[in-house]
């Protein structure tokens, strides 16, 4: 290796490194601030907060690695078209190409890097991450629930005014509101209770809540509206009431956009074995469903009416002639059995279309979970390809290092960047659009760009040069030189 790409790879590697801290630190910052429910009052010693951040933080770099891959190429490549750095190279026959080719090969080697990191640190994390938060609420279970405030778990809301015992299990002045998904009308029970004891056992997936001394209110929804000002509520009292807790749902943080999910635990080899069970799975699930359809409508009109005409002679049955109405076969009596069956038919059949679809495309959306994670594992190596192949002709175009210029546009495309991933991640997801063109979508926006702005640097045209826009401007200097003319004249 040459000493001019080893100078360039030097100082690539430096900013490319401290704006990678920087970054990477801004991110954990905003990881603690996601999960501050879980780690704020509830008497976590620094080891296992460090432990928790440290399981955590793999999770966030894919999304730091682009961004500082296009910062440091922008700095980089700029800084030394500003200090003339670039001149004195081509003034000794050294091209931008030759400049960057080495750098190139460090920045696939990074993206190789980048790919075996996404592929085995990060499912290992994200395994460990989700059993420490587990692990946490089952050795104390009162970590689960703050004192003071409203804590959020599944449909359940909590709030308890004091904890005490050796580790904070006993409640005091215990106070839930307890969600209706069914009926959509938010809290309609609530329990009141004046001491409770929260316990837990070793590799369950649920607390055990048990209230002494309290009331219990719920909301009476009647099917008739006029009949609610009858009863408003029911209300009863208890001397014991046990409720098990599901800690899956512990945190209401995980139902955003970087849900930590079971498929981010796996990589290629288990990604691949599970989404072709899914997808065998799911096949044989349409099968069926047509099956089912295709059998209740033989037991329904063949074994549950056995009606026959009126006239049971068919052998006088005119079958030359066209029969427009087929119900005029059948008596009045067996004409309202045929009807109110074929209604209760179609109301069935579509209550069970409706469960079966909402059940296949819930099925669908793992199997587009599975395959989004496995597109990303290659999409994270490509985009510190991608990334490099913007910043480092831009920043030789632009001409300006340091930290102003260079920022402004690298948040520029990141925001366009990262929109655009997850804009066509949500899309995916819902089956709207393939999964690899949902993941790959911003990639496939950007590519033109890198290869538009790489030839430009190479062949010295500038970021505007080149690019004419007389056709547009014209008419209105003729319109300005016109008016200016006339109040000359005059």
């Amino acid at each position: 290796m040459k000493i001019l790409d080893k100078y360039i790879i030097k100082s690539f590697m430096i900013t490319f490194a401290s704006v990678f801290v920087i970054l990477f630190f801004i991110f954990v910052l905003q990881g603690i601030w996601l999960f501050i429910s879980e780690l704020a009052g509830k008497d976590l010693d620094t080891f296992t907060v460090l432990k928790f951040l440290s399981f955590y933080a793999p999770t966030i770099v894919p999304l730091v690695l682009p961004l500082s891959v296009l910062l440091a190429s922008i700095m980089t490549f700029g800084s030394f078209a500003e200090n003339y750095e670039f001149a004195a190279m081509k003034s000794s026959g050294i091209s931008l190409q030759r400049s960057m080719r080495m750098l190139t090969v460090s920045i696939f080697i990074l993206s190789l890097v980048s790919f075996v990191f996404a592929n085995n640190v990060i499912p290992e994390a994200q395994y460990r991450f989700i059993n420490l938060r587990k692990d946490i609420v089952q050795q104390s279970p009162a970590m689960a629930i703050g004192e003071g405030q409203f804590n959020s778990i599944g449909n359940i809301n909590i709030k308890v005014e004091k904890k005490s015992g050796n580790n904070g299990e006993v409640l005091e002045d215990v106070i839930m509101h307890v969600k209706n998904t069914k009926h959509g009308l938010g809290a309609n029970t609530v329990i009141k209770a004046k001491s409770g004891l929260l316990q837990s056992q070793e590799g369950s997936n649920y607390l055990q809540l048990q209230l002494f001394n309290g009331d219990y209110y719920e909301n009476i929804i009647p099917k008739e509206y006029k009949d609610r000002k009858k009863y408003p509520f029911a209300k009863s009292s208890f001397k014991k009431y046990t409720i098990n807790i599901d800690l899956t749902k512990l945190n209401t943080a995980d139902n955003n956009d970087d849900d930590v999910t079971s498929e981010k635990m796996l990589n290629l080899r288990e990604l691949s074995y599970t989404v072709d069970s899914l997808q065998r799975n799911y096949d044989k699930d349409i099968i069926s469903m047509a099956d089912n359809m295709a059998q209740r409508q033989e037991v329904i009109f063949t074994k549950k009416l056995n009606l026959l005409p009126a006239n049971k002679d068919t052998t006088i049955v005119d079958k030359t002639k066209k029969i427009e109405d087929l119900l005029s076969l059948y008596d009045e009596k067996d004409q309202k059995r045929i009807l109110e069956a074929a209604k209760n038919n179609v109301t069935s059949t579509e209550f069970s279309i409706h469960n079966s679809k909402t059940d296949l495309e819930n099925k669908k959306k793992q199997i587009n979970s599975h395959w989004i994670v496995i597109h990303e594992k290659f999409m994270i190596a490509y985009s510190c390809l991608l990334m490099f192949f913007i910043g480092a002709p831009l920043g030789a175009i632009i001409r300006k290092g340091g930290i102003g210029l260079p920022i402004v546009f690298a948040i520029v495309i990141f925001i366009a960047f990262h929109f655009t991933n997850t804009f066509g991640r949500k899309l995916a997801q819902e089956d709207s659009i393939p999964t690899f063109l949902g993941v790959w979508m911003a990639s496939i926006l950007l590519t033109p760009l890198a290869i538009v702005l790489t030839y430009r640097a190479t062949n010295d045209i500038g970021l505007m040069g080149s690019i004419n826009f007389d056709w547009l401007t014209k008419p209105f200097k003729r319109l300005f030189n016109n008016n200016k003319n006339k109040e000359n004249n005059n």
